[in-house]
């Protein structure tokens, strides 16, 4: 492709760059948005030259790293995963491997974790599950559910909602996507 220039920029093409440097007092605005990141840097075309060059070398590797380290959780490969361990009916959501192969830890996770599938693909109006819900399903009395429950709070898998329902955490979906859910569906087969 080739390119034409008009006689102005032509003769200032020609001219050797010494000549032109600090001619053209002129401002130059830049705008970057960059995800949640916005930079305007205004000034002459060297200061702005700079500020942009510092702005890509600074910041933009630092924040690369921070995104690597947030945790974040894809929806789809998660429902996928539990698969065949997790299901729904309308009655509310249901564990589909024997109870008395899961630890009660394990076994309140993924119910934390259904909750959490069922609220965020649409068949619950909340991810929370209540004590007596998840104390119910897991078949043991109230102070062992209370336990185990409390575990998970320390631990971070879960949490306990404002409205005091507990709710499975974004380090708990890592934790069972990395970690137990490949454990349970070894351990079951799956």
């Amino acid at each position: 492709m080739e390119w034409e220039l008009d006689e102005e920029c032509a003769a200032s093409a020609r001219e050797p760059p010494q000549s032109r440097r600090g001619e053209n007092k002129e401002e130059l605005t830049v705008q970057v948005m960059y995800r949640s990141v916005e930079e305007k840097f205004s000034g002459s075309i060297e200061s702005v030259w700079l500020s942009l060059n510092r702005f890509f070398s600074e910041f933009l590797p630092s924040f690369e790293v921070a995104q690597r380290l947030m945790l974040n959780v894809d929806l789809q490969k998660l429902a996928e995963d539990s698969e065949g361990i997790i299901a729904f009916a309308k009655e509310g959501s249901c564990l589909l491997l024997p109870r008395n192969k899961l630890t009660d830890n394990e076994a309140l996770s993924l119910l934390l974790l259904a909750g959490y599938l069922a609220h965020h693909l649409g068949n619950a109006e909340t991810e929370g599950v209540s004590k007596e819900e998840l104390q119910g399903k897991l078949g043991k009395d109230a102070k062992i559910a209370s336990t185990r429950l409390g575990e998970l709070v320390k631990n971070q898998t879960a949490a306990k909602t404002s409205d005091e329902k507990y709710r499975i955490t974004t380090f708990g979906l890592m934790q069972m996507q990395k970690g137990t859910i490949p454990r349970i569906k070894a351990k079951m087969g799956i």
